[in-house]
């Protein structure tokens, strides 16, 4: 690891403007991937500015009924929360699902949204990465690609985002809080992360120096019955090989309202919005919610590996939703 300067910022301007000031600075939030891409040579920031000490570590009750989640709560005790699990299940579930126990001891929220989307050739200096190294190509695409995307990717990258919590994030509306060189502004979170398109390198929509500063989410008193499937290869410390994050509001057996967004197929989290369309208004069965699957992946694009993706996502969508429906 290449030796690197440290700064703790007195203030959450401060921080911005010490980042937005060095070209090859970086945020140190929990750290649980940024110092690993830093071992690997793969980042190599000259300044860390460590924003763990700032105040961004709370969570709150809004009086809408919604829930504020500062930049730094911990994986650990976000999910422990109370209010998340009788309120936002799926986003209790999504977090115990992302890592080892250790590892959401140290993740904190909003490190967790701004992980970096890769895969093993972007770790790995010694192979072509567009993401890692701008016009190198892609060793992925017709490479080791078993987990990666099917939707929404391109020539340049096929890397999938790896965030589980992103997921349920995304099923849920959250609305982000940064603060940059301009203020403080508010970012939906579908409005969050780019497309790779002919660059795979700019991962969100946010200017270098921006700060998350914390994640906010809308009363929804139909994510009460919600929940978030995830499959993997190994039951711990593995990225998704599928997953799906549900809301579910029936009006007896009528599909009132619904939520879906998928993980480990794009680029970003990736929200359902064909198949939440298919679904809405009708009586709900397993058949429909496999309909309503299928519709959703009706322009996915496999690549040579990982075209089990396809009936992964339906199986795993239809098992929650039909969970939900008779839970």
């Amino acid at each position: 690891m290449r030796p690197f300067r440290y700064h703790r910022p007195a203030d959450v301007a401060d921080a911005v403007a010490v980042l937005a000031g060095e070209p090859h600075a970086a945020y140190l939030g929990g750290g649980t991937n940024l110092v690993d891409l830093m071992k690997l040579g793969v980042q190599r920031p000259e300044l860390l500015v460590d924003v763990t000490r700032l105040p961004l570590d709370a969570v709150q009750e809004l009086p809408d009924g919604g829930l504020r989640i500062g930049a730094t709560v911990r994986n650990s005790d976000l999910a422990a929360r109370p209010a998340v699990r009788r309120d936002y299940p799926v986003l209790a579930r999504a977090l115990l699902a992302a890592a080892s126990g250790q590892l959401r001891n140290l993740a904190t929220t909003g490190g967790n949204l701004l992980q970096r989307t890769r895969c093993v050739y972007f770790q790995d200096t010694g192979k072509a990465c567009n993401k890692r190294d701008p016009g190198s190509g892609c060793a992925a695409l017709h490479g080791q690609n078993r987990d990666l995307a099917v939707l929404d990717w391109s020539e340049q990258c096929v890397a999938t985002h790896p965030s589980d919590l992103a997921v349920a994030l995304a099923a849920l509306d959250a609305v982000v809080e940064v603060h940059d060189a301009d203020g403080a502004r508010d970012v939906p979170l579908a409005a969050l992360y780019r497309s790779p398109g002919t660059h795979p390198e700019r991962e969100t929509t946010l200017a270098r120096g921006t700060l998350i500063t914390a994640v906010r989410l809308p009363a929804l008193p139909a994510a009460r019955r919600s929940a978030y499937l995830k499959v993997r290869d190994r039951a711990s410390f593995a990225f998704a090989a599928g997953s799906v994050a549900a809301v579910l509001d029936l009006d007896g057996d009528v599909v009132r309202d619904v939520r879906l967004a998928y993980g480990a197929v794009a680029h970003r989290p990736w929200r359902a919005y064909r198949a939440e369309e298919e679904l809405r208004g009708r009586p709900f069965s397993p058949e429909l919610a496999a309909r309503a699957a299928d519709a959703e992946l009706a322009e996915a694009r496999p690549l040579r590996h990982n075209g089990f993706k396809l009936p992964l996502t339906r199986a795993i969508t239809v098992r929650v939703l039909t969970e939900l429906a008779s839970s």
